[in-house]
């Protein structure tokens, strides 16, 4: 039997040596990081370490990093209506139409005061109607990804910081796909919040962080109780996942320089070929994206049938994100992208990672040649100029 190839990286990432090592170096320190004795001190040790490696990966200073138990808490601990923004404190949200759906869902935001940025066809942030909106109304928490976890679009981050800036709000990025990915920096950003998570860049799940960035000082808690984490989130630190975390993050960030253009290679090499083989076509491909994420359709497709195609022929894909999976229902990133339906439910999604080789791209392929000869058969070759 031939070696599985797994190409869905945005859904998780396999543990890192350097995490999988962390944490188990971490798992024999009997100390509670809140105790003061020698116990304590080294396993509060290794946790201002492992803060200290994320902080200095996005520019910024250990205590301004929070722990949580992962993307969706930090999320949900970021998006709170008690922020006070330039302007005055905060009473609505603004998010992107195309967010996680920890974002969509408002995090402790009234349903009432959550509002929808539109995007283009390419799935960037449309900036005319951002300025609209926070013009219209009271100071906003704007909610923007840096990459979209489906297309791997780039949002124009900087520039929808500086329309926040002047309309005196706040700006929340959520970074969770692409740190690790790409060189981030919170003050480039120009983010006040940002949130990171570290099972998508070889750490362990259940483990995440909110770094605060300018004009937040402070946060009010969703878990009251001890002052850990400077009292912004009570409960004992899950200290073996900020060991893996920290190691995870030293290796992604050392490893960055090299892996990026390594992978972009792949992930065109793939795209080339998907394209020849199918003449399907691959969203936000004009939009400046991840260099690992391929999102692609061709006409006639059904995504379900494609990825369940993949994995008997040994190889692990997705139709989307990994939250929405299971789910009867179109991807809401491409329905605000414009896409039609028929398009929309023949999309598949192929994500690449640091181990990644030109061997396994071409075993995909391969692996796509053979499905589309029966997948795509009796196809309307209009299909994709009608969505």
């Amino acid at each position: 039997m031939r070696d599985r190839v797994y190409l869905d990286w945005n859904a998780t990432t396999p543990l890192r040596p350097e995490a999988r090592a962390a944490m188990v170096a971490a798992f024999d320190l009997v100390g509670n990081p809140s105790s003061v004795h020698d116990e304590g001190r080294r396993a509060r040790r290794v946790m201002e370490e492992a803060r200290a490696v994320i902080a200095r990966g996005l520019g910024t200073v250990p205590r301004r990093v929070v722990f949580t138990s992962g993307g969706t808490e930090a999320n949900t601990l970021a998006l709170s209506p008690v922020l006070k923004a330039p302007a005055g404190p905060v009473a609505r949200l603004l998010v992107s139409a195309v967010e996680h759906a920890s974002v969509l869902a408002g995090g402790r935001f009234a349903p009432a005061a959550i509002e929808t940025i539109p995007v283009d066809r390419s799935g960037l942030v449309d900036l005319g109607r951002l300025e609209a909106l926070l013009a219209n109304g009271p100071p906003a928490l704007v909610s923007v990804m840096a990459a979209n976890n489906e297309t791997g679009a780039l949002q124009p981050v900087s520039q929808v910081a500086e329309t926040v800036r002047q309309a005196g709000g706040l700006l929340h990025v959520d970074s969770i796909q692409a740190f690790g990915k790409i060189p981030l920096d919170i003050n480039e950003m120009g983010a006040n919040l940002v949130t990171i998570s570290a099972h998508k860049i070889g750490g362990p799940k259940g483990i995440g962080a909110l770094l605060l960035g300018a004009e937040v000082e402070d946060i009010v808690p969703l878990l009251r109780g001890g002052g850990q984490e400077r009292g912004r989130r009570a409960g004992t630190e899950n200290l073996a996942g900020i060991a893996g975390f920290g190691a995870a993050a030293a290796a992604a960030l050392t490893g960055l320089a090299a892996d990026l253009p390594r992978v972009t290679a792949l992930r065109d090499r793939l795209e080339a070929g998907l394209r020849q083989t199918s003449g399907g076509m691959v969203f936000s491909f004009d939009a400046p994206r991840l260099p690992n994420t391929t999102l692609f359709t061709a006409p006639g497709l059904k995504a379900e049938t494609a990825v369940i195609g993949f994995d008997l022929e040994g190889i692990a894909v997705s139709s989307g994100s990994a939250c929405s999976s299971g789910k009867v229902q179109p991807s809401h990133v491409l329905e605000a992208m414009g896409v039609g339906s028929a398009a929309a439910q023949g999309a598949v999604r192929l994500s690449l990672g640091w181990s990644t080789t030109p061997a396994e791209v071409d075993r995909a392929l391969e692996a796509w040649r053979k499905l589309s000869m029966t997948l795509l058969k009796g196809r309307d070759e209009t299909a994709l100029e009608r969505f």
